[in-house]
């Protein structure tokens, strides 16, 4: 049997399969499941007796964004510079509603209570002005470990101008086993909301995403190339 393209879209009620062989073009429609998106996938694409002779799985998906909107991501710990835990809920002067005193705001993805700081501080050119301190560090990971969270966000102030600090604090936090997610790596550009508020983003969807693909390539082919759009 010739090698095969299939391209999947998948994460909503269903799951759409479409694959090309032979430079013909035929399409399946599952329902999803959710429980294990990767289920729907390999179901359809064996369906389509495809799955031994694929050679290239294009794989779109609104997996993570079904889980931010639903409420379903990962429980996150957020760890930050001492006096910055509240950028979350601070945001921009920017609002639908800049005067108006009882708006509803969207509670953060973080809660306060799992938003935790170190003493450190860089100035705006990376130079340090207060050193990591390895007490506040250590305790902060412990009080996240304590909390139960599945995934950590690290975002320290202008990290993006010298990530010394937060790559020592990441490497802390990723000695625990649980997912990481840094800013230096991730998103390292100015203005902390964005940035923080990305980092959280990533850290909460993280773990769900990490599991899915992992389960989705364990039963695909060993020669089969998954490319995964962004």
């Amino acid at each position: 049997m010739a090698d095969v393209l299939v391209g999947v879209d998948t994460g909503g009620t269903f799951t759409d399969i479409v694959l090309l062989q032979d430079g013909k073009l035929r399409v399946l429609k599952m329902l999803s499941t959710p429980d294990d998106p990767s289920r729907a996938i390999i179901d359809g694409v064996r369906q389509l007796g495809a799955l031994e002779s694929l050679k290239v799985m294009v794989h779109g998906s609104t997996v993570a964004t079904n889980a931010v909107l639903e409420g379903k991501g990962a429980v996150t710990g957020l760890i930050t510079t001492a006096g910055f835990r509240d950028v979350l809920e601070i945001g921009r002067q920017t609002r639908p509603k800049l005067y108006d005193l009882r708006v509803q705001k969207v509670p953060p993805l973080v809660p306060r209570e799992l938003r935790v700081e170190v003493s450190e501080r860089l100035d705006e050119r990376g130079e340090v002005l207060i050193p990591l301190d390895e007490a506040s560090l250590h305790a902060a990971i412990a009080s996240l470990q304590q909390a139960g969270v599945e995934a950590i966000a690290i975002a320290l102030l202008f990290s993006f101008a010298n990530p010394q600090h937060e790559q020592q604090v990441t490497e802390a936090a990723r000695a625990t086993g649980l997912y990481v997610s840094a800013s230096y790596e991730v998103l390292p550009e100015f203005r902390e909301y964005e940035r923080t508020s990305t980092i959280v983003l990533n850290a909460y969807v993280g773990p769900l995403i990490d599991r899915y693909l992992a389960r989705l390539e364990e039963q695909l082919p060993a020669s089969t190339v998954l490319r995964i759009m962004q």
